[in-house]
């Protein structure tokens, strides 16, 4: 007699019984998985190999290299919007302009990850669906599909970076506008721009007031029949040479070039704080400052109508104009600026709501991101759904009711950078921290005393309240009224806090 588990597969299935699955691969296990090889994701990844050299881990991305937004945005004339003496790493020296273009930012980012010998602990075409925390075993429990393959991967770590950003990779954000599809035309988003996109003396509209359209708007002016930047609202520009004169002096003197990018860096943020301040302190002054000089650059009919915002300055970003290119694509004749809501798509172009229309070939809608919350992964607290906006935040990185994760969201009114390296030597301090403790879990709590304490949004809305932050704030967690218990967007305050945290104060719950 034939035992049927010696029977082929299909006659076996005939039978009723399955063919024996080929088993799962075992997950790789690592101290820490960092999600992302962003400019967050590889400073993360630079940090553990200063700080915590004993530490296994792995970082997961899903493009097919490095650079995050930078590897993303390929729209003509990419640029960075922060100085990168402040952008850059504090230990990787930046020795351009201020301002540097996207491909400029990738080299600075390839020699840090040369330098750090980062290369193997990163997987490109790693897409994370799913990560579920066991507090029996004190582990992340982490699935990816590889895109090449489709193949689903699977990993353990007891610490996760969340280090993905704070915008959709994949599609940026395009309202819908009526008669959009009788365009007859090209509608593009810049986050997608198309490579082989032929706009040589072609009418472009590109619709937007923010960094992207100040960016392109110039980047395509000699080459177009015309670009329009077709603006809702006004934003407010700083123009200015793209060079740093202390820099040019030091490098004069034959300084070493880490000393400057310090010094510099230094200048740079003692200035950044005194705006900031003065923009709450004294917005009437700032804001005169503001348009005084972008009236240094055209005059004040087009000043008053497309460069006047009717918020106070920092309420949204400054913008910073290298060489004032954008004014000076107006000045020549090649692009134009229209401040007016849209009515309608039309089959040549646009008509705006005072009845004006402007005809296009091309319409770039540099209209903002999609907020992606913790990566559009599906997170698992012991087996029940992570709902994120019902956690409270401890200054803007952990999370009440998470344990072992912390997410990287940086600074809006300072560069990005910033509060990616003050969050990644907290977390390289409370790796250590943990180890000493013998401890596997991490959580954070609101003390007895502060349970009561009133909720609201991720941020205030009349702190900073960009679109793409006001669309999906209910998406993201509660803050409280104190520093502690909120994303403050103060690095200047954070500098000197961050690094005075106690790691034993009751508000970090260890265990395991």
């Amino acid at each position: 007699m034939t035992d049927i588990a010696d029977l082929e597969p299909s006659v076996a299935s005939r039978a009723g019984a399955q063919p024996h699955a080929a088993a799962a691969p075992p997950a790789e296990h690592f101290d820490v998985l960092v999600v992302g090889a962003g400019i967050s994701g590889v400073g993360a990844a630079a940090h553990m190999q200063m700080q915590t050299p004993d530490k296994t881990f792995v970082v997961l991305e899903t493009k097919d290299s490095f650079g995050g937004s930078w590897h993303t945005h390929r729209y003509p004339g990419v640029r960075s919007d922060s100085d990168l003496f402040t952008f850059g790493y504090s230990f990787k020296a930046w020795t351009g302009a201020p301002i540097a273009a996207g491909d400029e930012i990738l080299k600075y980012m390839g020699e840090v990850i040369a330098e750090h010998d980062l290369a193997r602990h990163i997987r490109y075409g790693h897409t994370i669906t799913r990560a579920a925390w066991s507090s029996e075993d004190n582990l992340w429990r982490v699935e990816a599909t590889k895109l090449a393959t489709g193949e689903t991967v699977r990993f353990t770590c007891g610490f996760l970076w969340m280090a993905q950003g704070y915008f959709r990779q994949s599609e940026g954000y395009t309202p819908e506008w009526p008669g959009m599809a009788d365009f007859k035309g090209q509608i593009v988003h810049p986050q997608t721009w198309p490579q082989d996109l032929d706009y040589k003396d072609k009418r472009v509209i590109v619709i937007g007031s923010g960094a992207t359209a100040a960016t392109l708007v110039p980047s395509i002016a000699a080459d177009v029949a015309h670009v329009t930047m077709l603006q809702r609202t006004p934003t407010y520009f700083v123009a200015g040479r793209n060079a740093n004169p202390l820099a040019d002096t030091l490098r004069q003197l034959e300084i070493n070039e880490d000393w400057i990018h310090e010094i510099v860096r230094r200048q740079l943020l003692s200035l950044g704080g005194v705006i900031t301040k003065r923009s709450f302190e004294q917005p009437e002054e700032m804001r005169n400052e503001l348009l005084a000089g972008v009236r240094q650059h055209l005059p004040e009919e087009l000043v008053e109508k497309h460069f006047t915002p009717s918020y106070r300055p920092w309420q949204q970003r400054i913008a910073f104009m290298p060489n004032g290119d954008l004014f000076e694509a107006i000045k020549s004749g090649k692009a134009d600026v229209v401040t007016d809501e849209i009515e309608t798509f039309t089959e040549t172009g646009i008509r705006t709501k005072s009845g004006q229309e402007i005809e296009a070939d091309i319409i770039a809608t540099a209209t903002g991101f999609n907020l992606n919350v913790l990566g559009d992964i599906a997170f698992e607290i012991d087996g029940a759904p992570l709902d994120f906006a019902e956690t409270v935040t401890y200054r803007g990185m952990m999370f009440t009711g998470v344990p072992n994760m912390v997410w990287v969201f940086g600074y809006f009114r300072a560069s990005w950078t910033l509060r990616t390296e003050l969050v990644a030597n907290f977390v390289c301090r409370l790796l250590n921290h943990m180890d000493a403790k013998q401890a596997r879990r991490v959580d954070v709590a609101l003390r007895a005393s502060e349970r009561d304490m009133p909720l609201g949004g991720w941020v205030e809305p009349d702190n900073f309240n960009p679109g793409y932050l006001m669309r999906e704030m209910h998406k993201l967690p509660k803050a409280g009224p104190t520093r502690e218990w909120r994303h403050t967007q103060d690095f200047w305050g954070d500098k000197d806090e961050f690094p005075k945290i106690d790691l034993d104060d009751e508000v970090f719950v260890y265990g395991g």
